[in-house]
């Protein structure tokens, strides 16, 4: 699919493009490069020769063409889309992304670059009329002619004097598409409602062979297993369902010895791919299944839960448990394609999206405060049964850039460090003496819930060590109660069975626990060891 991105003279089409293209992995694509080079002549000289009728025909043969060739990252003139029948074309062909700005904006950059806006400057060419002073419509006068069919577009990012790097970041987040190196091949991370429909036209451009397995829980597969599987059928794949218990008791090497079965009886292949349609429990086993089946085979996640789509259905950690502590058995085997089709939160039980959250604000406090703000649409947290579903997200046209935004902080760290050997550890916050906590409660406080306790406990450490001010835990604190999560560990829980797993935990080196802790939010400090005493101290300081 293309991406397309449309706006006024001077939003950045070019510059953001160039920069989305590199991130994506894809050639860029300037449309007025493409009718130039067909003409020989420049955008202004065109519309002085041929009047704008002539420039609009040949910008629509230019748009088939390109659309025709290979997926590309475009960056289309701002008037490309006025002609009804160009916008069919585009939209059919893939995502539009509008860059949005203020007139003064636009006038500030217009003016920095004269000449190069056919609408706005004056021609040279000798067909032209010579050029009277004032020449050029400004740029107010051209918003307020296209203000309709420029509002008319929803998806849109507004550029804004910032870094470009962060104008690019909204722009993924707007679109909900990713592309994830440095583990092996490269992979595509898509978010947006009712991509389940999608499954099967993906499942082939992928090459992934004529059958599939399809490993969903006793939730997930119900709910969704079917649609899925209908996507797949569609495009001529025989499909398998194989169902595993829901749970984080599941995570076994005996339920990972279950899907090798499946995959025998399927008669999957080298060449094929296996899907895990769930949560996290079910990514960590498809996925390891996956990469121990015939050494190896290729595997597609569709996360069904928020934790999934923003922490666990992201690069390529798989594995099970052993009854001593989580995640000791595993395998960096990363997916082929990620689809997370928001659309299957609407069914998520209140305190599975509470778990998700969790993981959310732990990226915001790893490296973006600003996914703070999105937190009051989710108050409806705190006050919900938590075992019914999230109907209130049903239809909610913020959820899909927030659930990207909220990846795209992993997504980030994994580029960076793909086998955790640094930075990635900061990812870890809340988690090792969240494992412990979920191994001495018999998993009785759920992944998320055991996170958030464990980040303020872990914020008690940095302050106890001086690496953070005080008032940081309570800061989180208050962040995790506002969404209905528990801050402090359960009544009667077993302290030195929390210990016991947290020795277990794979940061240890050199015989010491090593915590990521968080310094402030937006920054988080790796490789911390510390004192035993201290730790006692702030782990009683629940009781």
């Amino acid at each position: 699919m293309h991406i397309f991105l449309y706006g006024p003279p001077g939003s950045g089409k070019s510059t953001i493009g160039r920069i989305l293209a590199r991130r994506l992995d894809k050639p860029f694509i300037d449309l007025d490069a493409v009718i130039e080079a067909g003409a020989k002549q420049k955008i202004p000289d065109i519309f002085a020769c041929e009047g704008e009728a002539g420039f609009r025909m040949r910008e629509s043969a230019a748009l088939a063409s390109v659309i025709a060739g290979a997926p590309s990252v475009v960056g289309l003139g701002g008037g490309a889309l006025l002609k009804a029948a160009n916008r069919a074309m585009a939209e059919a062909a893939g995502d539009i992304l509008f860059l949005d700005a203020d007139a003064a904006t636009l006038q500030g950059r217009v003016n920095r670059s004269p000449g190069t806006r056919p609408l706005l400057s004056a021609p040279t060419a000798d067909c032209a009329q010579p050029p009277k002073a004032g020449q050029g419509k400004p740029i107010a006068q051209l918003l307020a002619e296209r203000a309709g069919h420029y509002a008319s577009f929803p998806h849109r990012v507004v550029v804004a004097d910032r870094p470009l790097d962060e104008t690019a970041d909204a722009a993924q987040a707007a679109l909900g598409l990713y592309r994830v190196s440095g583990m092996g091949i490269a992979y595509n991370v898509r978010v947006g409602n009712g991509l389940l429909n999608t499954l099967g036209t993906r499942f082939r451009e992928l090459g992934c062979g004529d059958r599939t397995v399809i490993v969903g829980d006793s939730h997930t597969l119900p709910l969704y297993g079917e649609r899925a599987a209908a996507s797949l059928r569609a495009q001529g794949v025989t499909v398998s369902l194989a169902a595993i218990p829901a749970g984080e008791e599941t995570k076994t090497i005996a339920a990972v010895a279950s899907l090798w079965s499946a995959f025998l009886k399927a008669g999957i292949e080298r060449g094929h791919a296996v899907i895990a349609l769930g949560g996290g429990v079910t990514g960590d086993l498809t996925g390891f299944a996956a990469a121990t089946w015939l050494r190896g085979v290729r595997w597609i996640g569709l996360p069904t839960t928020l934790l999934a789509m923003v922490d666990s259905g992201l690069g390529g950690k798989t594995g099970a448990d052993l009854p001593e502590g989580k995640n000791l058995i595993g395998a960096f085997h990363p997916p082929a394609l990620v689809l997370a089709d928001t659309a299957t939160l609407a069914t998520l039980p209140v305190r599975e999206l509470r778990c998700g959250l969790a993981e959310a604000v732990k990226h915001a406090v790893i490296a973006d405060p600003g996914l703070l703000d999105s937190l009051p649409r989710f108050g409806f947290c705190k006050s919900q049964d938590a075992a019914t579903p999230c109907s209130g997200l049903s239809g909610a046209d913020w959820l899909a850039p927030f659930v990207a935004r909220a990846m795209a902080v992993k997504i980030r760290v994994i580029q960076q460090d793909p086998f955790e050997k640094g930075i990635r550890a900061a990812l870890n916050l809340g988690h090792t003496i969240g494992h412990g906590i979920e191994k001495a409660t018999h998993f009785a406080v759920q992944h998320g819930e055991a996170v958030a306790i464990g980040a303020v406990l872990e914020a008690r450490l940095a302050e106890e060590t001086g690496l953070a001010k005080a008032g940081l835990a309570a800061q989180l604190a208050d962040l995790f109660s506002s969404l209905g999560l528990p801050v402090s560990m359960p009544q009667g829980t077993d302290l030195a069975e929390v210990r016991e797993a947290m020795m277990l935990d794979k940061k240890k080196a050199g015989g010491k626990v090593r915590f990521a802790l968080p310094v402030r939010i937006g920054e988080v400090r790796t490789g911390v060891t510390v004192d035993d005493e201290v730790l006692a101290r702030v782990l009683n300081s629940t009781k």
